[in-house]
């Protein structure tokens, strides 16, 4: 069943309701994607759960004319989410952008018992200079199309990722007008996570791709509940490259939270 909940600046927040069970399984997208993106797993796990797809703000089917682009706004649109379905055990599953704003939601939900990361946040000290983040953003504002479709996909996909699903989100990706890919992107870089994750007192498992390493030590230093499980053979996006083996590694990390 396809919903909407206002987030604390007016904005339509679109999602899509299914299942049973006594557990919101929250699934929540990374940049540029959508609620769609959790097709796979809605259909493993909704005759267990509730479960939740959500569309950030500036994504899929949910407003975009937001003129403060911030993580505590993107918490935001997650908490007025959770206010909606009313449940109380959640477990949020941020992909990508959005396991830094499960992160900071669950410091406004007091019904997340817990956090689940995907392909992300993998060394909380990493960090980006200024420059470093103007270089990025304007690599997007001056040829959005030539960086979705031969830069990123260094960084984005594994030697094994399928054809279709590249084909998909750089279809996907080339929807948005570059400027709107740049500000729903901007918080990312511009907010120090680390504060917010020695805060976070549940339990956090991440599923992490093989192509790039997780600084376990330099995480448990910020995140007090902190493990991680590899899956290997994919990119950026394992819940769309190996659904299948993707949903058994979610279903155990789950059985094991709750």
């Amino acid at each position: 069943m396809e919903k909407y909940a206002v987030s604390s600046d007016g904005q339509k927040i679109h999602y899509k309701e299914s299942g049973n069970g006594n557990t919101a399984i929250i699934l929540i997208h990374g940049w540029l994607g959508n609620s769609e993106w959790w097709t796979d797993q809605q259909k493993y796990f909704a005759p267990h759960y509730r479960i939740i797809q959500i569309d950030l703000a500036g994504h899929g089917k949910s407003d975009s004319s937001r003129k403060d682009w911030s993580s505590s706004r993107y918490a935001d649109d997650i908490k007025a989410v959770t206010d909606a379905i009313d449940s109380q055990e959640i477990i949020l599953v941020g992909h990508s952008m959005s396991g830094a704003y499960v992160l900071e939601a669950s410091l406004k939900i007091p019904n997340v018992k817990a956090l689940v990361l995907i392909d992300t946040l993998k060394d909380l000290d990493e960090s980006f200079t200024e420059e470093q983040v103007e270089e990025i953003l304007s690599m997007y504002r001056s040829d959005f199309k030539n960086a979705v479709e031969n830069i990123l996909p260094q960084y984005l996909f594994a030697e094994q990722t399928p054809a279709v699903v590249k084909e998909r989100l750089q279809y996907e990706f080339l929807q948005n007008e570059p400027e709107k890919a740049i500000n729903v992107l901007q918080p990312l870089y511009k907010t120090d996570f680390r504060g917010i994750a020695e805060q976070v007192q549940i339990p956090v498992i991440a599923i992490n791709s093989d192509a790039s390493p997780t600084n376990l030590e330099s995480n448990r230093k910020y995140l007090k509940d902190y493990d991680y499980i590899t899956i290997t053979g994919v990119g950026h996006y394992p819940m769309l490259e190996k659904p299948e083996e993707f949903n058994i590694i979610l279903d155990g990390v789950l059985k094991k939270l709750i």
